[in-house]
């Protein structure tokens, strides 16, 4: 857990969870007990198992990320599905980061929330697991601005000014909309390219 916190997987009661910390995963993954095909993330010190990627969602995640990087060019690195690193505790994989550049290109080491311009989630199976749990983690580790394409309701949420554990700027964006990211002025998205 970060610091002397209750751990957020604990308001998701029904997430198959195997406690461990940073140093057990990194070790199970070098050894081979942990590989990729393993849909794993590190959330609290614990190994949350995540759902496979449908069609839905992966097309989904395809289709924003090859939008993104038409959009911004060299303004920012898109990154599909790579780690984050948030704590010793916390390393989860969001679907999209759009990123500060860096010269290594995250050779030497993971992004972490500093990095963050823009966080895009694109739930696989639940809702409430990226509300109740990845939210306030990202919230809990000042990642600037977060949105939750909400493919089954039409609409993207939109999350800023993280404060503790919630963001206290938030607004639904729907069809026909365009939202443009606080640190990214002058990039206008438009939501129907992004629920497709």
């Amino acid at each position: 857990m970060d610091g002397d916190r209750p751990s957020l997987l604990e308001r998701a009661p029904g997430v198959r969870r195997h406690r461990l910390d940073m140093r057990d995963d990194y070790r199970m993954a070098e050894i081979g007990i942990l590989t990729r095909e393993d849909r794993v993330e590190l959330i609290d010190g614990e190994i949350v198992e995540t759902a496979p990627i449908g069609s839905g969602h992966g097309g989904a995640v395809n289709a924003l990320n090859d939008r993104l990087n038409r959009l911004v060019g060299e303004r920012a690195p898109v990154s599909v599905q790579g780690a984050l690193r948030l704590s010793d505790t916390s390393e989860p994989q969001p679907d999209i980061l759009l990123l500060h550049p860096r010269a290594d290109f995250d050779r030497t080491a993971h992004p972490t929330a500093a990095d963050v311009l823009l966080l895009v989630e694109v739930p696989r199976s639940s809702l409430a697991y990226g509300r109740r749990v990845k939210l306030p983690l990202y919230a809990r580790h000042a990642v600037p601005e977060v949105w939750i394409v909400n493919i089954a309701e039409g609409v993207i949420e939109v999350y800023r000014t993280p404060q503790d554990e919630t963001y206290t700027d938030t607004a639904t964006a729907a069809l026909g909309a365009t939202r443009e990211p606080l640190l990214l002025p002058g990039l206008s998205i438009a939501v129907a390219e992004v629920l497709g």
